[in-house]
């Protein structure tokens, strides 16, 4: 905008006088002392040459204020001579340009004079000064208020309409700091100021366009201001500006205006009913600036967060337009494009618009892009686009999007990871994809970002986990890459999603035995039990978790529950350790092995299985010889290294000492050797003979009822035979147990090894033959030495409903008193065998002899 000439002051006959007055530094001081003088004339001299001094530069300006010119001048604003007036007034606006200045103007209450100098009987020069004045004051915020406070507003907004560009100009630039300020915005509606801002936007000037549209953006942050622009036809206006070529550097911020106005579903109603809509997608489409369709972009993904919106927007093919934004070699409008996308897949009919537009097939290929902030938008794009729907997942896949998916998942940088785990979870929902993402080494991939300290990375990455180990191949990855550790580790987050969705990772790993073994190791069951016990805490997935879990370690499912169903069946490596309290750690059996020889409870053992393969193929007979013949010396190193010790001297004597110490050397090379050998799981011969027996006496049995009573009494038998109540005192059973300890010179006793078994003892074997041979029973352990078999007979129905369903009976088997007899569950005979605390006999030697075991030997 080119300078336009100043009015001059008519020419005095004292000017000659004056004019030789030259103003320079050394006469300033003169001059702003001429301020105070009580003479017009000197005032009006005094005045035009301030302003013409201070208009050189910023330097003069401090040194006036320096020298006290900003008060005097503050006071003739008001003067009733109008060119003192007009002087006065230009001297201050041009004195206000300068920051160090109008700190000090803020301390005179001078704003009532400047803004009466915006009447519109003033001269058009006062007008332009006096908006410059308060353009520069607008910057600071006390300044905005005090200024509307003041009644600035208004006579601003009439000035929109000057004939003067630079009145317009200035006035402009003050409204557009002032409605920075909410309370501004408001009184700019109110006061029906924006139809005059709209139409700044026809101006010959570029610096008063660009204003104008600052100041729409600004107020277009306002609710009732956007509905005021539509309702002021404001998006014609911004049309037209979008429409003209010679526009092109204000397109970008005219779309910025459009673009919040399209946050108000009643605008784009009306932008809708006018046609405008059309033309603005056409004009994003079709534009040759990359940054006016950015923007037009970004405009479209603010909008489209209401869903209404997007119906609309769904309705006049703007998925089209997004996917063609796709293909624009330029880095910001894709990124923009793909946050629309990811927006406007909120609705199935966009998302399925979009496959079949192609813009899956341009979404792919970014994912590979150097750009950082490109990956993560499509990855976000696909993300969404792949929710809940099988047939983009699809797409995707036959695009060749699961490699760099994967890859994704290794990238330093969270929103990526995030994105790129939701989009992969989404696919492998379906079968075929699953596997080609396992191919991939996704299970490998997601280890880092397990580990990962941001809440929403360790949440998705956990679904990962959960979508894939529902095959073995997943399972074993993860396991072989470290992944379980960090996935127990979620466990103890804060955040109830990450902690819900490992929870649900875990039940998925805990379906094969490995991974559930080796999430045992990690102490997960201890973590989940101490998870359960909080209300709070706990979920759905963390108590089916522990139940998967202990499914497949009914070892640990008997000590931590107490129960065993007839569906779990006792295999080798199953041991008892007694009851275990949640949230207590359950050692390995190997753990146990290497525990110091103590006067705890035996851990029990079931294993029939030797690692050598020698028992393979031998009779029952051959297997009772070798038992026999083997003794304790299978299941105790320290003690076979003492007979064959032992038996080395003996065949030593009469040999020279030299044979002697060779022997004894070899002796030693053989201990060392079998000290270092990986431990192996106590093979228990006698047991390996029991299934061999009942097998071939028991299992041929016509009757369920005949195999569990001949079951029974085969048990009682190889345990110590029945026991009457009032002698079970005198059944020696801890002494026995005792030695066979001291024997083995371990804690863990093999069960075949046990020929004095008290309840416990004998419902173990019973359950662990009865499932050898499919005898369906249950395991129960009661308080203290207590145990007992559940099974289901059906009785003989009556005549009358022979031919009808009958439900089976449950039945307490007795192994230690009555052997074989079958109890119901509700009878008070049951219920004896259940507990000794049912016994009400002070004198009941049964019982006593329960608390003295309680007492002694289970502490």
């Amino acid at each position: 905008m080119g300078k336009k000439q100043k009015k001059e002051v008519e020419p005095t006959p004292k000017d000659a006088q004056f004019n030789s007055l030259v103003i320079e530094s050394r006469n300033v001081h003169t001059v702003v002392l001429m301020l105070d003088s009580l003479e017009d004339e000197i005032l009006l001299k005094a005045c035009e040459a301030i302003y013409k001094f201070a208009e050189k530069g910023d330097e003069n300006k401090i040194s006036l204020l320096a020298l006290g010119a900003i008060p005097r001048l503050a006071k003739l604003i008001p003067h009733e001579d109008k060119q003192i007036h007009m002087y006065a007034t230009m001297a201050f606006g041009v004195m206000a340009t300068n920051s160090e200045v109008r700190k000090s103007m803020r301390q005179l209450n001078f704003l009532p004079s400047i803004i009466a100098c915006l009447a519109p009987d003033d001269d058009v020069v006062v007008h332009e000064l006096a908006t410059l004045c308060l353009a520069s004051m607008s910057i600071d915020f006390t300044s905005k208020v005090e200024i509307y406070e003041k009644g600035g507003m208004e006579p601003l907004i009439q000035l929109l309409s000057s004939t003067d560009p630079d009145v317009q100009k200035n006035s402009i630039e003050c409204i557009s700091n002032l409605v920075k300020d909410y309370v501004c915005r408001a009184a700019l509606n109110g006061m029906n100021g924006i139809f005059p801002v709209l139409n700044l936007l026809n101006s010959e000037y570029p610096v008063i366009q660009q204003l104008a549209l600052q100041t729409l953006i600004t107020i277009s942050t306002d609710v009732e201001s956007r509905k005021a622009l539509c309702q002021n036809d404001g998006h014609e206006s911004l049309l037209q500006v979008l429409e003209t070529p010679e526009f092109s550097d204000l397109h970008a911020d005219t779309l910025h205006v459009l673009a919040n106005c399209l946050e108000e579903s009643q605008n784009v109603a009306i932008i809708r009913e006018t046609g405008a809509l059309e033309k603005l997608l056409v004009l994003v489409a079709t534009s040759t600036f990359p940054e006016a369709q950015r923007h037009a972009t970004n405009a479209i993904t603010k909008s489209a967060r209401n869903s209404e919106i997007r119906r609309i927007f769904h309705q006049h093919g703007l998925e089209k337009v997004l996917v063609m934004l796709l293909g624009i070699n330029n880095d910001a409008t894709r990124i923009a494009a793909c946050e629309a996308v990811a927006v406007m897949s909120e609705d199935e009919a966009s998302k399925e618009t979009f496959r079949t537009e192609g813009g899956i097939d341009h979404l792919v290929p970014l994912l590979t892009s150097d750009n950082v902030e490109m990956k993560e938008a499509a990855a976000l794009a696909l993300a969404n686009l792949t929710t809940a729907n099988s047939s983009n997942a699809r797409a995707v896949f036959v695009a060749e999007g699961v490699e760099p998916l994967v890859k994704l998942l290794t990238e330093p940088i969270d929103g990526i990871v995030v994105n790129a785990a939701a989009t992969i979870t989404n696919l492998a929902l379906q079968e075929p994809i699953r596997a080609s993402i396992q191919n991939y080494g996704t299970m490998t991939a997601i280890t880092e970002p397990l580990k990962s300290s941001n809440t929403l990375v360790q949440s998705k990455a956990a679904l990962v986990v959960a979508s894939l180990a529902c095959d073995a191949n997943g399972r074993t990855e993860l396991r072989n890459a470290g992944g379980l550790e960090p996935l127990v580790e979620l466990l103890h987050s804060n955040n109830e999603e990450v902690k819900r969705n490992a929870c649900w990772a875990i039940l998925v790993c805990a379906k094969d035995e490995p991974t559930a073994a080796e999430l045992c190791k990690l102490g997960v069951l201890e973590i989940l039990d101490e998870v359960n016990l909080s209300s709070s805490r706990k979920n759905n997935f963390s108590e089916a978790a522990v139940k998967r879990l202990l499914d497949h370690n009914i070892a640990l499912k008997y000590a931590l529950t107490g129960y065993l169903s007839s569906k779990d069946i006792i295999t080798d490596g199953f041991y008892d350790p007694g009851r275990i309290k949640p949230g207590m750690k359950v050692l390995t059996l190997e753990e146990f092995s290497n525990q110091e020889l103590n006067q705890h409870r035996p851990i029990l053992l079931i294993n029939a299985k030797r690692t050598d393969g020698q028992s393979a193929g031998l009779s029952i007979d051959d297997k009772l010889t070798e038992a026999l013949s083997a003794g304790s010396n299978r299941y105790s190193s320290s003690k076979s290294y003492t007979k064959d010790k032992s038996s080395s001297k003996s065949k030593s004597r009469g040999k020279k000492e030299e044979e002697k110490l060779k022997e004894e050397q070899l002796q030693l090379k053989t201990e060392e050797e079998e000290k270092n050998k990986p431990w192996e799981c106590p093979y228990d011969v006698l047991f390996d003979a029991y299934i061999s027996e009942v097998t071939r006496n028991i299992l041929p049995l016509a009757s369920t009822k005949e195999q569990i009573v001949a079951l029974a009494t085969f048990v009682s038998d190889k345990m110590g035979g029945p026991v009457s109540k009032e002698k079970l005192h005198e059944f020696t059973w801890e002494l026995h147990i005792a030695d066979v300890k001291f024997e083995l010179k371990s804690n863990i006793i093999p069960i075949g090894k046990i020929e004095k078994g008290i309840y416990y003892h004998r419902a173990l074997l019973f359950k662990a033959l009865a499932d050898r041979i499919g005898i369906s029973c249950s395991l129960v352990r009661g308080n203290y030495t207590r145990a007992w078999n559940e099974v289901h007979l059906v009785d003989q129905p009556p005549q009358d409903i022979i031919g009808l369903f009958v439900p089976p009976t449950t039945y307490i088997l007795d192994l230690m008193h009555q052997v074989g007899n079958l109890m119901k569950v509700d009878s008070p005979d049951a219920a004896h065998y259940e507990t000794y605390t049912s016994c009400k006999l002070a004198t009941c030697k049964c019982c006593k002899q329960l608390s003295w075991y309680l007492d002694h030997f289970e502490k």
